[in-house]
């Protein structure tokens, strides 16, 4: 038996023993193999990098619970009259570090949203870093050591910094699990608060020291979760084990633009002294608002989506009414949507996307009598309703799109209470803003009944302009405007500005054609221009408006008056 035994076992040693050279002998010719690695053999698989490395997502505006308040601050700054003011800012310091974010950039970012309209602020950049030098703080060092550029002196700065950041003030976590002879199992649940605040205040350049009662302190939460489930198990001598979880953390990010758009429309209200809080009180503010947005956007579906986004987009005057909905790619709706989204801010696309959805649709959402978010919609009439809570519809006129309008407004700083005339020779500015996308003509009339275009002109040619979006006359902030509007003979002056749905240009008769900048003939008044595009056009396919202002004489040294008017 003995002998037997050992016949049979030398055969497989002999067998392990080459299986264990072969084995040896197949990894070293790997490793010599991999030793010389050839880069063309792999240039088919290179060649997908570039486009793998594109982003999968398009990329989409940034904007906080109070962006929506920041435009209706820019209106709310508009309709006070709010002079054009120079602002800057220091840096924001986070002494936690817990909250790597630029505060700085995205205080010029609310100042700048609440401007578009009002031309309220102009931020001074007097940005310096020694350690960092720059191509564009080399250049204003050189510039103004040889005395070509100057530099404005603001009349605020802003101050801050994020004063704490308390992390976990809240924690919860929760475990179990289970053992077993074939089946192990377990579960985890944790949840975390972190509490982040900010400070800002708005002081007085010149005397550098701070305005009293012009602070703003807001502290917001970061909150946090997650949850997972283990299941092991053993088949035979085998054993198998699953992991599953899902989480959430609310970034820092999001959360600081939050508490900077607050506390700019609070520093800025108060020392507007406008009533900004009635920005805060609007619905889009609402945590809930978004989501539910876009709960909405996906139980539509694509053609519910483009619907309402269709008829949003006729309400406001981006499209012609229509019976029927356009196709998605129908390129007058894809050349509509592409406008809607330059002149609300957002990425355009020319798609129906859920940013475009929720713009659209964010002025015909409203809070219920219990608080909860309504859905709107549009009768076949083309009216706007409103779901009551018993389920009936009712009027809702708040929902409705604001009206087609000019806004023309004087810009040069003024008294509290009353306008004072202009002296002679004293230049004029003026801004125009139009409720829709429309084309521009603005006409000057002098004392003395002459006049003539300002827009559009040989150096601004197009007259199509976006909606909400402030079209300064002369534009101050270009190097060289088209003309310098100064106030002439003594009298009452004014400037009439007419906005059509579409060019006008062909159809307009002769007699206001005439180049810019010149005296029009047989056109005296603003009746004599509205009667012009109302023969030519119809009197509902354009709105106008005029602003008049009143001239004194101004003495010179030797006692006569100089004047002027519009001119390159």
């Amino acid at each position: 038996m003995s002998q037997f035994l050992d016949r049979d076992s030398r055969p497989r040693v002999r067998l392990v023993k080459k299986t264990q050279f072969g084995l040896l002998a197949l990894s070293l010719a790997v490793l010599a193999g991999c030793g010389t690695l050839d880069p063309m053999r792999d240039a088919d698989y290179h060649a997908e990098a570039p486009t793998t490395d594109r982003p999968v997502v398009r990329p989409v505006r940034s904007i906080s619970s109070f962006s929506e308040s920041l435009v209706c601050m820019d209106h709310l700054l508009r309709a006070a009259e709010v002079p054009t003011t120079l602002i800057t800012s220091a840096q924001f310091p986070d002494y936690s570090g817990k909250v790597p974010v630029a505060v700085k950039s995205m205080v010029v970012t609310a100042l700048s949203q609440m401007s578009h309209v009002s031309n309220a602020f102009r931020y001074v950049d007097f940005e310096v870093d020694i350690a960092r030098q720059d191509t564009v703080q080399n250049l204003t060092t050189i510039l103004l050591n040889n005395n070509q550029m100057q530099l404005q002196r603001p009349a605020l700065y802003v101050n801050g910094a994020i004063t704490y950041v308390d992390q976990n003030v809240l924690g919860n976590q929760v475990s179990a699990g289970t053992s077993a002879n074939r089946l192990d199992t377990g579960y985890s649940r944790s949840k975390s608060s972190t509490v982040v605040a900010l400070e800002a205040h708005l002081g007085d350049f010149r005397t550098r020291t701070f305005i009293p009662g012009l602070d703003s302190a807001n502290e917001v939460v970061i909150g946090g979760a997650g949850e997972g489930l283990d299941l092991a198990g053993r088949i035979g001598s085998y054993g198998v084990r699953f992991n599953v979880g899902r989480n959430y953390a609310q970034g820092a990010g999001g959360a600081m633009r939050t508490l900077v758009d607050l506390a700019m429309i609070e520093l800025v209200g108060k020392w507007a002294r406008v009533p900004y809080w009635q920005c805060l009180m609007l619905e889009q503010t609402n945590p809930a608002f978004q989501r539910q947005m876009r709960e909405w956007f996906d139980a539509s579906g694509p053609n519910g989506q483009s619907g309402l986004i269709q008829n949003s987009l006729v309400h406001q005057g981006y499209l012609p009414p229509a019976g029927t909905s356009l196709p998605l790619n129908h390129p007058l709706l894809r050349r509509a949507l592409a406008q809607f989204q330059a002149d609300k801010g957002l990425v355009v696309t020319g798609r129906p996307d859920f940013a475009t959805y929720e713009r659209a649709l964010r002025n015909f959402v409203a809070l219920d009598e219990n608080g909860a978010l309504t859905r709107i919609g549009w009768t076949s009439s083309g009216a706007v309703v409103a779901s009551a809570g018993d389920g009936s519809a009712k009027p809702a006129d708040w929902g409705l799109p604001a009206p087609w309008a000019i806004n023309l407004q004087i810009e040069n700083p003024q008294p509290a209470n009353e306008r004072a005339p202009f002296k002679q020779g004293e230049q004029v500015f003026l801004s125009a803003v139009v409720s829709r996308n429309s084309y521009l003509y603005c006409y000057f009339t002098g004392s003395d009944g002459g006049t003539m275009r300002l827009l559009p002109n040989a150096m601004s040619p197009d007259a199509q302009v976006s909606a909400d979006q402030a079209v300064r006359m002369p534009d101050w902030m270009a190097p060289n405007p088209a003309f310098i509007l100064d106030a002439g003979k003594p009298g009452t002056e004014g400037v009439t500005c007419l906005a059509t749905r579409d060019d006008a240009s062909t159809r307009l008769p002769q007699l206001v054609q005439g180049p810019a900048l010149t005296t029009i003939a047989n056109v005296r008044s603003a009746d004599d221009l509205q009667r012009a595009f109302g023969n030519a056009l119809g009197t509902s396919e354009f709105v106008a408006q005029t602003i008049q202002w009143k001239v004194v004489p101004a003495s010179n040294g030797n006692g006569n008056s100089n004047g002027g008017t519009a001119r390159k």
